[in-house]
């Protein structure tokens, strides 16, 4: 399954929702203990849980009153791969421009 990446990066641009996604990653939280992190009113919070649910990073699981919140890592790790699509592609580019600095070096001594 390919998850939007845009919708990721959305959702991670907030620092609520990325303390949540780390908070996640230790571990599932109920929504009472994620959000008493958070200086918000809890139906502010469900929107950021709701931003997270939608693009796939979070999913929740309701039993009895709790909710519990799961980190999901298949589009984390689809955004680790684009980071490291990214960093292979700017480091060829950096070899690429000290080996033209280096030709460019040797040429003038």
């Amino acid at each position: 399954m390919t998850h939007d990446l845009s919708a990721a990066f959305s959702a991670l641009s907030d620092p609520t929702r990325r303390a949540v996604v780390e908070r996640l990653a230790i571990g599932p939280a109920s929504v009472s203990s994620l959000a008493a992190h958070h200086a918000m009113a809890l139906p502010t919070f469900m929107r950021h849980l709701k931003a997270l649910e939608k693009c796939g990073l979070v999913r929740s699981v309701k039993r009895g009153r709790v909710r519990t919140c799961h980190i999901e890592a298949a589009p984390l790790m689809e955004l680790q791969g684009w980071f490291e699509w990214q960093r292979q592609a700017w480091e060829r580019r950096v070899d690429q421009l000290n080996a033209l600095a280096k030709k460019d070096i040797e040429e003038k001594t």
